[in-house]
């Protein structure tokens, strides 16, 4: 076809192994999404990531808890740009990440918000409008 060829280096194993948890994901049969990606990003962001990645599937934190267990309490702000750089939203879970009074604020994934409620009803989760 004129492209380049491409490499063979086991990244099919990991797309099979992403296809089959997020079918499961989606039809209520799991909870975990734990496939390897590789994040790139500031040493901010990805403490950012991290963090997220601790939320547990039918929980929720807000830009503030996340600000306060990365150890920059007053850097709420600079935590929801980073939540909005996340590559990768659904397995870096930042749909689980609200405003401080529990509403849903921006999500970079799908559809924007109509897709984090989505996801957040999905989980069991209601957030305030």
């Amino acid at each position: 076809m004129g492209g380049p060829e491409v490499p063979d280096v086991g990244s099919a194993k990991v797309l099979d192994l992403a296809e089959k948890q997020l079918k499961n994901y989606f039809a209520g049969k799991s909870r975990v999404l734990d496939f390897d990606v590789e994040l790139k990003g500031t040493e901010f962001q990805r403490a950012v990531w991290d963090e997220i990645s601790k939320i547990g599937f039918g929980e929720t934190k807000t830009y503030g808890d996340i600000a306060v267990a990365i150890g920059r309490p007053k850097a709420v702000r600079a935590v929801g740009g980073a939540v909005g750089a996340n590559p990768v939203p659904l397995v870096v879970g930042c749909h689980r990440v609200l405003g401080s009074s529990g509403k849903i604020t921006g999500y970079s994934g799908g559809d924007g918000l109509p897709t984090k409620r989505w996801l957040l009803a999905l989980e069991g989760l209601r957030a305030k409008e």
